[in-house]
């Protein structure tokens, strides 16, 4: 039975939960306007570590989004991570951004889009099967009037994340379904880092980076 702590900066989404057994104990995020990951981290992980009356020393796991996102974000998150990591000399677990996303809409029938907006036209963008898998590589893509065409002319397609918005402004098919202003959380992080510490898919803290993809999206 593990205790992980899961910590979500990749977006202006400031999220830190705490997981027990793969279910999420305590919750705690703010998501107003710009990046405060640098004020507010840290307080929020004594907040839920004190909700669920647990202490550093209860962690056996430290999880975090990898991205990609805001580089800035990005690098506070992993930052305090493995400062954690390193001072309490337990495991770090990276769960990609947007498998964080699509798991929102694992109940929705249909392949799954999640995009993160990246400025401009641009989006990073996963396609994912109806069941999650990840279907297609991760890319930073600029949108266009025939973007995702392949999967829109078989069946419904849902489109989820902040980089939604500007793509329903170009695109009219009636197979697609916009979930807006959606972002990453740490509530949907438990189940998944629960599921790679039993197997041990940890990350080699000393060397981790971030999966930018592209560096320019400065948070």
């Amino acid at each position: 039975m593990a205790t992980i702590l899961c910590l979500e900066t990749a977006t202006t989404n400031c999220s830190v939960g705490l997981s027990l057994d793969g279910k999420l104990i305590s919750l705690k995020e703010d998501n107003t306007k710009g990046y405060s990951h640098a004020e507010k981290l840290h307080l929020f992980i004594q907040d839920v570590l004190k909700d669920a009356g647990k202490t550093l020393q209860d962690l056996d796991a430290i999880a975090i989004s990898k991205g990609p996102g805001s580089y800035t974000g990005l690098r506070i998150g992993v930052s305090a991570a493995k400062g954690l990591c390193f001072s309490l000399n337990i495991p770090m677990i990276s769960v990609p951004t947007l498998d964080l996303l699509v798991h929102q809409l694992k109940n929705e029938p249909g392949m799954k889009i999640a995009m993160l907006d990246a400025r401009r036209m641009e989006v990073y963008a996963a396609v994912f099967s109806e069941d999650l898998n990840q279907v297609r590589d991760t890319n930073a893509e600029i949108l266009g009037e025939s973007s995702f065409a392949e999967y829109l002319q078989k069946s419904k397609v849902h489109f989820i994340g902040n980089g939604v918005a500007k793509f329903r402004e170009i695109i009219s098919s009636e197979n697609a379904v916009f979930h807006e202003q959606k972002f990453p959380s740490a509530s949907e992080m438990a189940e998944i880092a629960e599921s790679k510490y039993k197997k041990s898919d940890t990350e080699d803290v000393a060397y981790f980076e971030p999966y930018y993809l592209k560096d320019f999206m400065i948070g």
